[in-house]
């Protein structure tokens, strides 16, 4: 349809005016930009007749050649802005999903703990018998608070599973393991860590989460924050949730391009229930801040 309109508007319009120009400059660029397959042929085509029609009929001493070479630098201009667009979402949904890979290992890791402390618990019962009604209820008791941790924790990041992925046994890093981080081997920017409030009893899950957005944000701000001396982390547990707040003293700027790290952290917080922001800070530098519940979010 596409095709025809610019037919007709071809054989009515006026080529020689500076709307005209606009025009033919415009549209290669948008065909090849917005327009589907069928489209970008069939108009480019049409195009391409047209205007070549139209140069000779108007201007028949005019560069025929060097106007179709236009045409197509600016076709192959769209197509480029078109393909890096689409390229750039394909790595970010690689990002989402590798963050979603690692919370599946992460639940793999997790339910394997609570089921292996299950049988345990189930074979001193059976040992038991009823020689000891008292143990056995404790036996039971135990059985049940592993199954009900395993379940809300299967329920929480259910929704990370994709495709089947080989299961890292590698032991998950948490809250208490985020002070090695400070430990790296640059010199500067200094990393200074503080852990405040309850931070004991967290969900794994929440527990590795933290971990993880930590030490992408640390990575970044040694990566991007130009003359940076300190990089602050500071995680604060309360009665809401936990948050975690990496500040870096860095030059203004732009900071870390909004790209596939701050991706997977914004992903893997949503993902536990959490909310998550990262921009510059008033004073100078960057700032990411990660608030994630205490036990994860339920499903």
């Amino acid at each position: 349809a596409s095709t025809v309109h610019l037919a007709a508007f071809a054989r009515d319009v006026r080529w020689d005016g500076l709307d005209t120009g606009i025009f033919a400059l415009l549209l290669p660029y948008s065909l090849a930009r917005w327009g589907s397959g069928r489209e970008v042929l069939g108009g480019g085509a049409v195009l391409a007749a047209t205007l070549t029609i139209a140069a000779i009929a108007y201007d028949p001493g005019g560069n025929v050649v060097g106007g179709v070479v236009i045409v197509l630098l600016l076709g192959a201009v769209g197509a480029g802005v078109r393909y890096k667009r689409i390229s750039e979402r394909q790595m970010l949904d690689g990002a989402r999903s590798r963050e979603r890979a690692a919370l599946a290992r992460e639940l793999h890791d997790t339910i394997a703990h609570h089921v292996s402390a299950i049988a345990v618990q189930a074979q001193a019962g059976r040992a038991l018998g009823g020689t000891n009604e008292a143990a056995v209820a404790d036996i039971l008791e135990v059985i049940e608070e592993q199954a009900s941790r395993a379940l809300d924790e299967m329920r929480t990041m259910v929704g990370a599973l994709r495709e089947a992925d080989q299961p890292d046994l590698t032991p998950q890093q948490g809250v208490h393991d985020i002070e090695r981080l400070a430990r790296g081997s640059r010199p500067r920017p200094r990393v200074a860590v503080e852990l405040r409030g309850d931070l004991d009893d967290l969900r794994p899950s929440v527990d590795a989460a933290l971990y993880r957005i930590a030490q992408e944000a640390i990575t970044n701000a040694r990566r991007h924050a130009e003359h940076a001396t300190t990089v602050t982390v500071l995680v604060a547990g309360g009665d809401e949730g936990v948050q975690l707040t990496v500040d870096d003293d860095g030059d203004d700027g732009p900071g870390p391009a909004p790209g596939f790290g701050l991706a997977g952290m914004a992903e893997r917080t949503k993902l536990l229930g959490g909310t998550f922001s990262a921009g510059p800070r008033p004073d100078g530098g960057w700032n990411v801040t990660a608030v994630l519940p205490h036990r994860g979010l339920a499903r």
